[in-house]
């Protein structure tokens, strides 16, 4: 039978090249067979690693486990350790797991094998070692995380088998699956966390917004109280001063008529004209009706009561004007929508408001007075108008004597409406009224540069 001839060195097949298989020996099957199940091993390692992957919601562990089962079956091992550093990833558990030759998963430090927890306390005290095929037959690598390492993955291989750099890869690419899984771990554990405190912060927030709405509008009710009482305070201090005016003035002024009177029908019943007796005794008779209503009005101004629900300001005018309805037919009429002015506005237009229509019922002869609010966009308008015999231009000329410190101290009250509205940023004018008396107005600009509750009047009254 012929004989095989070797083929010339040149044209021989590179089989260590194809096979990764080096021998010297002339034929190359059993080195072939096997590398040939060592890769099969390797790719069922892989295909065994791919099913744990599809599985993330189980946590890390699951994965962990089945790496380390594979690189057991891969390198039969009797040991596989699993470790992170104790630097690395410090809130992610497990820290540690390990398989022994019968493919128990070991997580306790107590069940490791001697070599496995010697391993174990390089990791826990960050002494990695370099990837090596280790002389005293453990094979390590490093986990690494963005070319760091956090941990080491440690096998005790049989050591019937020869291990070569290509299981080193094998398991360098387990350790870096173990690492990955842990470090998607500690991600999604943070990540829980911050939601969790995310979520306790939209509470907290949202239990001080309700409570802050509670005590907004706590303190809307408790300013609404507030400009009530002012409101209320406003009314009776105009009452007050209306009563203090009557009976300082009027009052006097009428029993002083009553004593002139008095003396003027003694000289008459002395000198026997009888038609004028009686003259004048229908004329005291009507001086003692007077002062009877005024001291009536001087006594109701004293004790009567603010309606508990005076809120704005055409209620405070309204509240004012009530008080000279007994002897002055007083009209209110709004235009426009109200809003809020400010307490010192609103004040200081209920106070003019009041002096007008004292000024009206005492000095003019009216019997009808009209009061206008009017409500724009930019201004809102006090007006009062009287039917009386009143002089506007004999008024102005008073403002501007009493401006200057040259007027004789009466009509006062005509200075201090004018002295208001400048003070808050409007005008005061005096003119002839339709109805043939006076006219008064004060225009004010909706936005006031004077702050809340002070006195827009200067101290005057």
């Amino acid at each position: 039978m012929e004989q095989l001839q070797e083929p010339p060195p040149a044209l021989a097949p590179d089989l260590a090249a194809l096979t990764g298989v080096r021998s010297g020996k002339r034929t190359y099957y059993s080195e072939f067979q096997r590398s040939n199940e060592r890769l099969a091993r390797a790719v069922a390692a892989m295909d065994s690693i791919s099913g744990a992957l599809v599985h993330p919601v189980e946590g890390p562990r699951l994965l962990l486990e089945k790496i380390i089962s594979v690189a057991q079956h891969h390198l039969q091992a009797t040991w596989v350790l699993l470790a992170l550093a104790g630097s690395a990833l410090p809130g992610t558990r497990p820290r540690f797991l390990a398989i022994d030759a019968t493919g128990r998963i070991l997580d306790s430090v107590a069940d490791l094998p001697e070599g496995a927890g010697a391993a174990w306390l390089e990791a826990a005290h960050d002494r990695l070692r370099p990837p090596r095929l280790g002389a005293d037959g453990l094979v390590w690598v490093q986990m690494e995380l963005e070319g760091e390492p956090v941990g080491l993955v440690a096998a005790c291989p049989d050591p019937d088998l020869d291990t070569e750099p290509a299981d080193l890869s094998v398991l360098h690419i387990l350790a870096n699956l173990a690492a990955v899984a842990l470090h998607t771990a500690d991600l999604y554990r943070n990540g829980l966390a911050e939601q969790t405190r995310a979520q306790r912060l939209y509470d907290e927030v949202s239990a001080q917004t309700r409570t802050l709405a509670v005590r907004t509008e706590e303190l809307r009710t408790a300013e609404q109280r507030l400009r009530v009482a002012d409101q209320r305070e406003l009314v009776e201090n105009e009452r007050r001063r209306i009563a203090l005016e009557l009976h300082d003035s009027v009052a006097q002024t009428v029993l002083s008529a009553g004593l002139v009177l008095e003396v003027l029908r003694d000289q008459v019943d002395r000198e026997r004209q009888d038609h004028l007796s009686t003259e004048l005794d229908n004329v005291r008779g009507l001086m003692v009706k007077a002062t009877e209503q005024l001291r009536s009005v001087i006594y109701a101004l004293h004790h009567a009561r603010t309606a508990d629900d005076v809120a704005s300001l055409p209620e405070l005018v309204s509240e004012v004007a009530a008080q000279h309805r007994p002897h002055l037919a007083v009209r209110l009429r709004v235009e426009g929508t109200p809003v809020p002015l400010g307490t010192a506005t609103e004040h200081a237009l209920a106070r003019t408001a009041g002096e007008a229509l004292f000024n009206v019922a005492m000095h003019s002869g009216a019997t009808r007075a009209q009061v206008l609010l009017r409500y724009t966009s930019d201004v809102v308008v006090l007006r009062v108008s009287d039917d009386g015999d009143g002089d506007p231009t004999a008024m102005r000329r008073t403002v501007r004597l009493a401006r200057r410190g040259t007027a004789d101290g009466r009509h006062r009250g005509l200075v201090s409406m004018a002295l208001r509205a400048e003070a808050l940023g409007g005008t005061f004018t005096i003119r002839r009224a339709r109805a043939g008396g006076v006219c008064i107005e004060s225009r004010i600009p909706l936005v006031s540069s004077l702050p809340d509750h002070h006195s827009p009047s200067g101290g005057l009254p």
